[in-house]
């Protein structure tokens, strides 16, 4: 998909740069009074360059202020099936928001994956989505298929009888983030795929097993049980770790206030 990033700081130049690494490619605009723009493309006006991108790119991520980026986007929207997928990520690189085509645009996977490339916290409030409220943390080893992860996964669910459908995220550790078969799985099961860095897990204050084999492998005190938790936003464990078929999967919920 052809993706534009448009920053308007020095600081979201840095930020540009490592999700166009990531995203295996995009175009990049610089607002053309930033110093040290690289090879962006400079541009005076972030409401001309919006009225041009908005027809030539399926993804548009801001790196700029929300009501910058709303007062840019609203000239030019037309329908949800057709205005292009629209993400804004902070100058500090903290947060991905999903703006803009949540669902028919992508915009929602796309500030996931946008997220797992920064670290950051991928904001969605699509309503079917953010009234999902369980993670399943998924550790296993390399090479794994994704017949066997979808398997695992299902079966934990069915375990502690949680329909498909509550499941907002699949998360793992940064250090299975190319994992095919995990990536493989979270498209096969439709739930977006999440990572969680290394250095969260290891910081983690959380309550959860640890494993020496884990430990001795990647370096990691576990991954199942602190993906669930450190996934999501005040998680508890609805399902401790269960192996099945050299597949580590652990179930978390999060508290919604609208589901107290």
């Amino acid at each position: 998909m052809k993706t534009a990033i448009v920053t308007l700081s020095a600081e979201g130049v840095r930020i540009a740069e490592t999700l166009r690494a990531g995203l295996g490619g995009a175009s990049v605009f610089v607002h053309e009074k930033v110093e040290g723009r690289g090879d962006g493309t400079p541009f005076a006006s972030i409401m001309a360059l919006t009225r041009d991108l908005f027809p030539q790119y399926e993804r548009l991520i801001f790196i700029a202020p929300c009501g910058a980026v709303v007062r840019a986007l609203a000239p030019n929207l037309r329908d949800k099936r057709e205005d292009p997928a629209v993400v804004v990520v902070d100058a500090a690189g903290r947060f991905a928001i999903s703006l803009l085509s949540g669902h028919e645009g992508g915009a929602n996977d796309l500030s996931v994956a946008v997220a797992n490339i920064l670290g950051a916290e991928p904001v969605v409030t699509t309503t079917t989505d953010a009234l999902k409220d369980v993670i399943v943390g998924v550790g296993c080893r390399r090479g794994t298929s994704a017949e066997k992860i979808v398997a695992a996964v299902t079966g934990a669910l069915e375990k502690i009888s949680v329909g498909l459908s509550r499941v907002r995220l699949l998360a793992s550790a940064d250090v299975k983030a190319q994992e095919e078969g995990l990536m493989e799985a979270a498209r096969r099961l439709g739930v977006p795929f999440r990572i969680v860095p290394s250095k969260e897990i290891r910081a983690a204050g959380r309550d959860f097993a640890r494993s020496d084999f884990v430990m001795e492998k990647v370096d990691l005190p576990a991954v199942a049980e602190p993906a669930a938790l450190l996934a999501g936003r005040r998680t508890r464990l609805l399902l401790p770790k269960m192996v099945r078929d050299g597949v580590t999967v652990a179930v978390a919920v999060e508290n919604c206030l609208s589901s107290e």
